[in-house]
């Protein structure tokens, strides 16, 4: 209160010509010149971020797809066994048995989910509801309806797996089997 009346003194002892000052010599903005710089620099920042946002439309956000053809070495490079590291790039095991070497599209076939290779356990799981897969993708526990889809390999011309993921091959309980198809597998 008593610091409000010292200013209001000053102010109104002030000369005509002055603008009052504080004690320690530095002027004072009135209010109004305050209110309206605050009004101001609202309205340009509000413009500002409309123009950014304007700039934004020009520069379109973009998902970029792993490949669908790819290749994932020659033959000899699998042991028996399934093979995880193309899950993370690609989304697919490699599964090479005694006979047969085949890709299997990592994808649940009850809500697509991607299952994971347990190990100690010799079989694939899916983490959102319970599925179980046997290490070639046939389901026996949990709610899929059928095994999981194969990718269509072949061998390239300089000796290298070329896996198709275009072409999926399935298997479904009295309708159609497409595991033994050509393309379905390579013999080994």
């Amino acid at each position: 209160m008593a610091e409000s009346r010292a200013h209001d003194e000053k102010t109104a002892n002030a000369p005509a010509g002055k603008k009052p000052s504080t004690a320690d010599g530095q002027p004072t903005v009135e209010p109004l010149k305050m209110r309206r710089r605050i009004v101001w620099a609202s309205i340009w920042g509000f413009v500002g971020v409309n123009f950014l946002m304007f700039l934004r439309f020009f520069f379109p956000r973009t998902i970029f797809e792993p490949k669908t053809v790819f290749t994932v070495g020659t033959p000899s490079d699998f042991g028996l066994g399934v093979d995880t590291r193309f899950q993370q790039q690609y989304r697919i095991w490699v599964v090479r048995n005694p006979e047969r070497l085949f890709v299997i599209y990592a994808r649940c076939t009850h809500l697509g989910c991607t299952p994971d290779w347990k190990e100690s356990e010799n079989k694939f799981k899916c983490p959102c509801h319970g599925s179980g897969y046997d290490s070639e993708g046939i389901n026996f526990e949990g709610p899929a309806p059928r095994p999981m889809d194969r990718a269509h390999v072949e061998v390239g011309a300089q000796g290298q797996i070329v896996v198709d993921l275009t072409k999926l091959y399935m298997r479904e309980r009295g309708k159609r089997d497409q595991f033994d198809d050509p393309g379905a597998f390579l013999r080994v």
